[in-house]
């Protein structure tokens, strides 16, 4: 292999790798060239009605980026939110260098004002099946499982008691909530008892909470 060769091969190399692959990266390098007409950051302004000629023009012994993804760059940039903002009635166009290149037509702006309103929609839309998809995914999470080590109460066996039956004396149980407290009765009365439980209090009780 000659110098010149080598020195060809390595050329290649160079130009090869500054290639642009990434929409996004194009773009900025376009921005860099361009920055009347390209802008990243706050609204864009609408570009000249046949830029593309006028950019392949200017580019076209740029080895980094191909016509095709000059084009693609241009048909993302002109669907970015920023860009369809800034295509309102009134709007004035630019061409690469900035210089004004007439007024934006109103079927334009329209246009550009339903791909705005779609796209928020698509958006919205999106976000709304997400939201759905999060709150089921977090209803089908299982349960906790019960502590094994959890003390496991039984509900006291229970049978009613014949009121008739009842007298001073008498040992009942007293249901209060899920247990039964053992009481004496004290006092009979028309249709409850009054009973002395186990700690010393008294209490009057209905006889349907009187238990044998």
């Amino acid at each position: 292999m000659t110098d010149s060769q080598s020195s060809v091969q390595v050329a290649d190399a160079q130009v090869n790798s500054q290639k642009l692959t990434n929409t996004k990266d194009i773009i900025a390098y376009l921005a860099e060239k361009f920055p009347l007409c390209f802008i990243l950051e706050g609204e864009a302004k609408p570009l000249k009605i046949g830029l593309f000629q006028d950019l392949a023009e200017a580019l076209q012994d740029d080895e980094r980026v191909s016509k095709t993804q000059l084009r693609q760059a241009l048909r993302q940039y002109t669907s970015n939110w920023r860009y369809l903002h800034g295509c309102r009635e009134g709007a004035v166009r630019v061409d690469l260098q900035g210089n004004p290149a007439g007024v934006l037509e109103a079927e334009h702006v329209a246009h550009a004002t339903q791909q705005l309103a779609e796209a928020k929609a698509r958006v919205a839309e999106k976000r709304k099946a997400e939201a759905a998809a999060k709150r089921a995914q977090q209803k089908q999470r299982p349960r906790k499982p019960a502590n094994k080590n959890a003390k496991h109460f039984n509900k006291p066996s229970l049978s009613a008691v014949d009121f008739s039956q009842i007298s001073v004396g008498s040992v009942v149980k007293v249901k209060a909530g899920d247990h039964a407290k053992k009481a004496t009765v004290v006092e009979v009365l028309k249709d409850s008892a009054r009973v002395q439980l186990e700690n010393g209090l008294v209490m009057s009780v209905a006889a349907d909470r009187l238990f044998a």
